[in-house]
């Protein structure tokens, strides 16, 4: 629990469009990957979201090399995969 509020201040920490944009990307992410926006470009724009969300929390922790290329990585990961989810719609 403790471990949980360490990270909930330092999140209260970050500037205000920081929050916004990682709450917003997160919410967009776990919106459009529900079933009800199965169809259309949904998909697409969901792994998108959430490789903005990545990006964005490996830029914030680039003093840390591995991590921050752990989170490379997954961005790459799902660019490519909402890349191949758009190209599928299409």
């Amino acid at each position: 629990m403790n471990r949980v509020m360490f990270i909930l201040k330092l999140f209260a920490r970050e500037p205000l469009w920081y929050q916004v944009l990682i709450v917003a990307a997160l919410l967009v992410s776990i919106l459009f990957s529900s079933s009800f926006f199965a169809e259309g470009y949904y998909p697409s724009l969901s792994k998108l979201a959430a490789a903005v969300f990545f990006v964005a929390v490996g830029f914030k922790l680039r003093q840390n090399r591995t991590v921050a290329g752990v989170f490379l990585v997954v961005t790459v990961l799902c660019l490519y995969l909402s890349w191949q989810s758009y190209v599928e719609v299409m």
